[in-house]
C-alpha cells in the first residue's frame, strides 16, 4: 500500500476552505499532521474558531494553531461580503472539541515538519503569511517540504482588483517569499478555480447522498452561490478545493510549467501573479479542469463521510 502524503492544512476558513478540508479529511491518500489558520476571509480569531468547528465536524484529529493577526507588512483585509460576519455563515456547526494549540502556526509547522519521518506538503488556501513566515524562520526545513499547493493568484485575471486575486492581494510580500523559496509549487489560481463551478443541480446531488456532512456541505455551497449569483455566476466556484484535488487527481487538471513572479509595488497591479516563460519555471500552474470529474470527487468525499454524526 502506498504511503500517505503528509500534509499541513493552512487556511482562513471560509466556505471553500471548509469544503477543501472535507476533501482532505475523506481521502485515504492524505495524512493531516496539523491545521494552521491565517487572517484573510475574516480575522484570525474568527477563522481559528471556524477551523476547530470544521475539524470537529469532519473528525480531523490534528493540532490547530493560530497565525498572525496581520499580513507581513500591510493592514489586514477581510471578506465579510463573501463569507459573512462569522467568516462561515450558513448552517449550524458543532462547537469545537479541541482547544487551540499553545504553539503559533509557524512553531507548529516547524515542529511537525522537523519531527515527521519524510517530506511534508503544505496546502495553503488563504493568504501565504504563515507559509512565508515558516520559510523565513526555518530555511533549514525547506528540504523537508515535498511541495506547497496553493489556491491563489491568476495568470489571466484577478477578482478583488482587475489584476489581483484576494489571497495574494492580502499579503503579496508573503507570496513573493513563497514563490522565490525554491520549494516546488502547485498553483491553483482563478484560471482554473473559476472553471471549477459547482452548479445548483450539483448541490442537490450532494444533499442526496445523505448524512450530516453532505447536508452541511450542500448548505455551504448554496450560501457561497448566493453571493456569486448576484455577480453573474452560474454556480459556486470551488477555489480552495482545487488545491487539494490537484494532489489527489492531477490528471484532472491542465498543468503548465511557468515562472510566476509577484507584483508587490504597483499602484494598480499590487498582488498580481505574473506568469511567463522568460525565466526558469518555479511553479506548475493549473489552467483548466475536468469539471464533471472534479464535482464527482467532492460528492464521493462527502459520501465517504456520510456516516459521521456529531452533536450540534
Amino acid at each position: 500500500m502506498a504511503q500517505k502524503r503528509a500534509i499541513i492544512l493552512d487556511g482562513d476558513p471560509g466556505h471553500d476552505d471548509a469544503i477543501a478540508w472535507m476533501l482532505a479529511a475523506a481521502s485515504d491518500a492524505l495524512q493531516i499532521l496539523a491545521v494552521t489558520t491565517v487572517c484573510g476571509n475574516q480575522t484570525v480569531e474568527k477563522v481559528s474558531y471556524n477551523a476547530r468547528r470544521i475539524c470537529t465536524l469532519l473528525g480531523i484529529e490534528a493540532p490547530v494553531a493560530a497565525g498572525r493577526s496581520t499580513p507581513l507588512v500591510s493592514e489586514a483585509m477581510n471578506a465579510p461580503s463573501v463569507h459573512g460576519e462569522s467568516g462561515l455563515d450558513g448552517p449550524a456547526l458543532p462547537e469545537p472539541t479541541m482547544p487551540l494549540c499553545e504553539l503559533s502556526s509557524v512553531a507548529l509547522m516547524a515542529k511537525v515538519v522537523s519531527e515527521y519521518d519524510g517530506k511534508v506538503t503544505i496546502i495553503s488556501t488563504g493568504p501565504l503569511t504563515n507559509t512565508a513566515c515558516f520559510l523565513l524562520a526555518h530555511p533549514e526545513l525547506k528540504e523537508k517540504l515535498e511541495c506547497i499547493s496553493i489556491m491563489g493568484g491568476g495568470i489571466e485575471l484577478g477578482n478583488w482588483t482587475p489584476a489581483a486575486e484576494f489571497n495574494i492581494l492580502v499579503d503579496p510580500e508573503a507570496a513573493k517569499v513563497v514563490f522565490e523559496s525554491g520549494v516546488p509549487i502547485l498553483m491553483c489560481g482563478l484560471d482554473v478555480t473559476e472553471k471549477a463551478l459547482i452548479l445548483p443541480q450539483d448541490f442537490e446531488a450532494m444533499r442526496a447522498i445523505g448524512g450530516q456532512v453532505g447536508q452541511i456541505v450542500a448548505e455551504w455551497l448554496e450560501f457561497f452561490y448566493r453571493f456569486h449569483k448576484n455577480i453573474g455566476y452560474e454556480g459556486a466556484p470551488m477555489h480552495d478545493p482545487c488545491a487539494v484535488a490537484v494532489l489527489l487527481r492531477p490528471e484532472l487538471f491542465d498543468l503548465r510549467e511557468m515562472c510566476v513572479q509577484i507584483e508587490t509595488k504597483g499602484e494598480y497591479c499590487r498582488g498580481a501573479t505574473v506568469g511567463h516563460n522568460r525565466k526558469p519555471p518555479n511553479a506548475r500552474v493549473a489552467m483548466g479542469v475536468d469539471r464533471a470529474a472534479f464535482v464527482q470527487l467532492l460528492i464521493d468525499a462527502a459520501d465517504r463521510l456520510k456516516n459521521r454524526e456529531v452533536a450540534i
